[in-house]
């Protein structure tokens, strides 16, 4: 469970699935995820702050809340930018923004492949959105030549599946009940696809970044326990496969599964540690070396 989204790769199919069915539960529970992921965001902000950054880009920003609360930080001296594959998503967090009164750029397009006017940001962030990209060596490539030079890159993405139990609860105990739930596959785009820090640091060195720190990050994150069995039953691989079965499956599922987070409830409150790389690096204005993808070496 949690924010897993595919921002890019596979092409048709993500964008299909993100326009459709999977965005929109997103979008309706929209203000669940802002919460729960909060202490990311302010995470990111912090990071703006110290580097006194003024052009933002905030790359798979989904329902917009960390690319808006960037743009209340800087303020009229800068500028925000979010980019997402997802059509009812960007619907969502331009609505905020025109809600709130706040300037920022939304862009329909795949991070990996839009056309970014070169040198246009100081600052690239990410909450949790970047290790789905087919192809991670020409993605942090393009981003970087996006990148003024010395602009900083600051992303969280998670560790490992093993160190996040609470993300894989759902499904190893749906599963027996779920032959449709498709299998994590080790080192494919995904939310976990980050989880080995030294291909991490290939990744960025080979796209052309510096001075790159990967940090592990514990943060406590809370979710309200009325909220728990919506969450489990839209959100994620089971919310999917959850979509084609029948009526009693899904009731059996909801059972079994609200059982299997009893462990994480501490009265009305969800409580649970998302592991986390807190990844930072800083674009040169050295040319990008050509260097091969240890994705397919």
């Amino acid at each position: 469970m949690g924010e897993h989204r595919q921002i890019s790769g596979n092409g048709g199919e993500q964008a299909a699935l993100w326009n459709g069915a999977s965005g929109q539960a997103w979008v309706e529970h929209q203000g669940l995820l802002d919460d729960m992921f909060r202490p990311l965001e302010e995470q990111l902000i912090r990071a703006a702050g110290s580097a006194a950054a003024q052009r933002i880009l905030d790359v798979g920003c989904g329902t917009g809340n960390t690319t808006l609360a960037l743009a209340r930080h800087v303020g009229d001296k800068g500028h925000c930018t979010g980019i997402d594959i997802s059509a009812p998503m960007l619907a969502a967090a331009r609505s905020r923004a025109q809600r709130e009164g706040i300037h920022a750029t939304f862009i329909h397009a795949d991070a990996q492949e839009h056309d970014f006017a070169p040198a246009s940001f100081d600052m690239i962030v990410s909450r949790l959105g970047v290790m789905f990209f087919s192809d991670p060596v020409r993605a942090f490539a393009h981003l970087r030549r996006a990148a003024t030079s010395d602009a900083t890159l600051h992303c969280v993405a998670w560790r490992s599946a093993a160190e996040n139990p609470f993300m894989t609860t759902a499904e190893r105990t749906a599963a027996p009940l779920l032959p449709n739930l498709p299998p994590r596959q080790p080192g494919a785009p995904g939310q976990f696809a980050f989880g080995d820090r030294e291909r991490v640091l290939s990744i960025l060195q080979a796209s052309g970044w510096s001075d790159i720190e990967i940090r592990p990050t514990d943060v406590i994150c809370t979710l309200p326990e009325p909220a728990l069995a919506g969450y489990l039953s839209r959100l994620g691989p089971v919310g999917l496969a959850l979509q084609d079965a029948d009526a009693t499956t899904r009731e059996r599922v909801a059972t079994i599964v609200r059982a299997a987070f009893e462990p994480y409830v501490q009265a009305d409150t969800v409580r649970y540690t998302a592991a986390c790389w807190t990844i930072t690096a800083r674009a040169t204005a050295a040319a990008l070396p050509n260097r091969r993808d240890p994705n397919h070496a």
